[in-house]
């Protein structure tokens, strides 16, 4: 399978994608098959309320993408019926135009439950799209509120769609969804009222405390006849470009010698509980997952540079729950992040380092990690973290 999504063959993308969103025996090998030969894919986070337009956006995207001779794919989220656990996936009707075109491959997917906005497997739905050579793409989440971001942690922009005439601005523009936003659309814009929504976007940015290298602009467009869309694409680029050379950055300081804290993990006996206290400090949380091998819950909080992970025992006698029982709720671990996993896993077992993982494991939000042992480290328990494919392999 994995040597037919290497061509290109939409039969086997439809069945792998099929094979990971259910969850059965094989999907997670195929996972990390797909991750070894997965490409470097623009992945856009598509979000807004319910109503903006945003799969009509999505199709201009696309149309866009294709025009171009790049190879899309595109992911519509629809909610699940909490009565009957269906969904009516709404974009295979709305987007037939593309039935023949074999430039852009749209999958429907229903959240199946989950909150956030997009489904639990979208991560991995967008890995087994890049192994079979999708160059962009194109996550539309299911009408959200003000607190589901969940997008964020799986796409690289994220595109906020509002329209005018949402009622009142301020209301509408409360934290939360607001501060994931790479780039703020102001879609239907020939209607009254598109400069009261811009003006309160510029508004409320001119309070931030601080700016980083990224102002997100705020793109005008009408999707229904693709104006806008050009330069809104532009805006995408420049910022999918900003990141890859900040990510550069980053590994050229890790290459050089360099570690940068990725996160700490927190042993809490409920995520549900525990991030009532880092909301009210004003961190967001981004995404909610459950590590299969660890039979742990996580949850990710973004704090400055570094995040705070939550872990949340799945299990009676898994390791959290054996932690929280010894010691209580607390610090778990601290983790960095390297270049190269592969290579600094082999280093340490080679200087003899006491290790507390048997090999290098694909963890929360796809990253690859193994643990070094408190004997090691002066007593705390170290997590090493990277990115990508194994070392030797593209």
């Amino acid at each position: 399978m994995i040597g037919r999504l290497r061509t290109g063959d939409l039969r086997a993308l439809a069945r792998a994608i099929s094979i990971v969103e259910d969850g059965g025996a094989g999907a997670a090998d195929l996972v990390t098959a797909c991750r070894v030969s997965q490409r470097n894919a623009i992945r856009i986070g598509i979000t807004g309320s319910p109503g903006a337009g945003k799969s009509t956006l999505v199709d201009q995207m696309a149309r866009s993408l294709s025009a171009e001779g790049q190879s899309v794919g595109v992911i519509a989220l629809d909610p699940s019926s909490p009565y009957t656990g269906g969904a009516l996936l709404g974009d295979r009707i709305r987007m037939q135009g593309f039935a023949a075109e074999a430039r852009v491959f749209i999958r429907s997917m229903a959240t199946r439950g989950a909150m956030g906005g997009v489904a639990r497997s979208t991560a991995d739905v967008c890995t087994v799209m890049e192994a079979a050579g999708r160059q962009t793409i194109l996550i539309e989440t299911v009408g959200v509120g003000q607190d589901e971001v969940d997008v964020i942690g799986v796409a690289d922009v994220t595109l906020l769609v509002l329209m005018p005439g949402m009622g009142d601005e301020v209301q509408s523009l409360k934290a939360g969804v607001m501060e994931i936003a790479d780039i703020f659309v102001v879609n239907k814009s020939d209607r009254g009222g598109a400069e009261l929504v811009e003006q309160e976007i510029v508004a409320m940015q001119a309070l931030s405390l601080a700016h980083g290298e990224w102002v997100p602009p705020v793109i005008r467009t009408v999707a229904i006849t693709g104006d806008g869309v050009p330069a809104l694409m532009e805006a995408v680029r420049q910022c999918a470009e900003l990141k890859r050379t900040r990510r550069v950055r980053i590994g050229s300081a890790s290459l050089t010698g360099g570690l940068r804290l990725d996160h700490l993990g927190v042993a809490v006996k409920s995520i549900a509980e525990a991030r009532r206290f880092y909301e009210a400090l004003g961190l967001t949380m981004t995404r909610e997952e459950t590590v299969e091998y660890e039979r742990v819950k996580t949850a990710m909080l973004p704090l400055g540079e570094t995040r705070i992970e939550l872990l949340e025992p799945a299990e009676e006698d898994s390791t959290i729950a054996k932690f929280i029982t010894k010691r209580g709720e607390g610090l778990h671990h601290i983790a960095v992040q390297v270049e190269d996993v592969d290579s600094m896993f082999s280093s340490l077992t080679a200087q003899g380092m006491k290790l507390a993982s048997d090999t290098v494991r694909v963890g929360a939000g796809g990253h690859r990690y193994f643990f070094v042992h408190p004997a090691s480290t002066g007593g705390v328990l170290l997590e090493i973290v990277g990115e990508g494919a194994p070392s030797g392999e593209k």
